[in-house]
């Protein structure tokens, strides 16, 4: 439940009066910032530089928490409690942690918006020539090895394979999982058991290669994520 949730923005805006919220014309709410100038100011003074910003800060807090380092140091820590947010070592680490930040935030907000990655894409000769039909998924499945699942290769529908998947990309993990396990779950036509309701995602977009562009871009995403991170400065506060 979202409502039940922890959320870290960029900005606040403050709950909307009951005339504004049901009314479509409503100016927009003015916006605060949700990093405080105690926040700024603490910044500013450990580096001795004014010309932090707090878009600085909070890019920074979400390059920092893709650490490796910072999330071994602190894996107790962060099982049990919100992170603690240290200021690291020197304000090149900073600067490097902060531009590390914003590239991630980037790739992650508009991951259905990064370039393909270039798989080899096999399509069956006797494939329908309608894009709405070749296109079409219902389920997609990795391709096996006699019992062992190839991860490089991915079974999108009975005309269309998609193959060289870098394993590598796989190491990219959200919410526990694979972010192209979710890709391979979600993207489909699932029924919801409560309600009944069918999920097709086939619909979700007026061009029929939606589902498998996304797979490419979330491979894509997932590379470039691995290579930001594998970049980012020892941690040393």
């Amino acid at each position: 439940n979202i409502e039940k949730g922890q959320c870290f923005p960029l900005y606040l805006y403050p709950k909307p009066t009951t005339a504004a919220a049901n009314d479509l014309f409503a100016a927009a709410p003015e916006r605060s910032d949700a990093i405080t100038d105690a926040a700024l100011a603490h910044f500013c003074n450990y580096y001795t530089v004014t010309t932090i910003s707090k878009e600085d800060i909070f890019y920074y807090v979400y390059g920092l928490l893709h650490s490796p380092d910072y999330r071994h140091r602190y894996a107790a820590n962060l099982s049990k409690q919100l992170p603690r947010i240290p200021c690291v070592a020197t304000y090149t680490d900073f600067q490097h942690f902060s531009r590390a930040g914003r590239a991630l935030a980037e790739l992650h907000i508009n991951y259905d918006q990064q370039a393909m990655y270039s798989a080899t894409i096999t399509i069956q000769s006797s494939a329908p020539s309608d894009p709405k039909q070749l296109y079409y998924v219902t389920k997609m499945k990795y391709a096996k090895t006699g019992k062992t699942k190839d991860l490089t290769s991915i079974i999108y529908n009975k005309y269309i394979t998609i193959s060289n998947i870098p394993e590598r990309s796989y190491d990219y993990i959200v919410s526990g999982r694979p972010a192209i396990d979710w890709v391979v779950e979600r993207q489909g036509v699932r029924t919801d058991k409560a309600s009944g309701i069918i999920n097709d995602a086939n619909q979700w977009s007026t061009n029929p290669k939606y589902p498998l562009e996304l797979l490419l871009r979330v491979i894509t995403v997932s590379l470039e994520t691995l290579r930001i991170v594998e970049g980012l400065p020892e941690l040393e506060v």
